[in-house]
């Protein structure tokens, strides 16, 4: 019997699952990130380590995506389809709730959410979140909020253009 304790402690007051050493030893952090494409490039740079993430059996949870063509670049990625969690809000507060709660779960291993871009208040509710996640996190802020509808790309303004052109006879 003496073998096969070993050396662990013997109260099992003292007893602690090395899984929940291992989760609590390290906190992960939230970054934040603004994007001009929607987010596509920044998925894209992320594709690796969510492959990686997506083997070892938990969530990656995706709030809010933009239509990116994400599924045909994480499936090309290796990222296993079966442990994507889509999340579709309704608005902003909805989304960082969903988000501060599959950061917290413990069934997640990376959570990037799409929104608009936050206010100092909720910047400082992520990091207080950040303390207590065991998960990559990632807030994608459409970088293009303040510019005019028409000024948000080059090809939107050719694509306008060439319908000016084609409807002249």
């Amino acid at each position: 019997m003496n073998n096969l304790i070993g050396n662990a402690p013997r109260h099992p007051g003292l007893w602690v699952e090395m899984g929940d050493q291992i989760k609590h030893s390290h906190n992960a952090s939230i970054s934040t990130v603004s994007s001009v494409t929607q987010g596509k490039q920044e998925l894209q740079a992320l594709t690796p380590q969510l492959a990686r993430l997506s083997q070892q059996g938990q969530w990656v949870v995706l709030i809010s995506p933009p239509n990116i063509g994400y599924k045909q670049m994480l499936a090309d990625a290796g990222v296993r389809m079966d442990r994507i969690l889509l999340v579709h809000t309704k608005d902003e507060v909805e989304a960082l709730w969903a988000m501060e709660k599959a950061l917290t779960s413990g069934t997640s291993s990376a959570v990037i959410s799409w929104t608009h871009t936050l206010d100092e208040r909720d910047n400082r509710r992520l990091q207080l979140v950040a303390k207590n996640c065991s998960a990559l996190g990632v807030v994608i802020e459409e970088g293009n909020v303040h510019l005019p509808s028409a000024a948000h790309s080059s090809d939107d303004l050719a694509m306008q253009q060439g319908s000016l052109f084609s409807s002249l006879h």
